[in-house]
């Protein structure tokens, strides 16, 4: 990671668009958090009556929360196709 990037808890991929895993321990606590969060409310969701949309939506709500916080602490977001020359 260069001085430019001192910041940055998801660096971006280095192919296609996106981020790859995180280069900070905040960014693995982040991830972290998101993966066990995500299988708790897995496991109790599975028991509701309508099985299928409670666990959507909680899947949903918890990605765009891990997604803002990698627009926030992440690299600039763009399509990407190997290194620049």
């Amino acid at each position: 990671m260069n001085k430019n990037n001192e910041g940055i808890w998801f660096p971006a991929m280095k192919y296609g668009i996106g981020w790859g895993l995180p280069v900070t321990w905040q960014g693995w606590i982040v991830f972290l958090i998101y993966i066990v969060l995500v299988t708790i409310g897995i496991l109790f969701l599975k028991h509701s009556p309508w099985l299928i949309i409670p666990v959507v939506v909680y899947v949903f709500l918890l990605t765009g929360i891990l997604l803002f916080i990698c627009f926030k602490k992440g690299e600039k977001i763009e399509l990407r196709w190997g290194k620049k020359l």
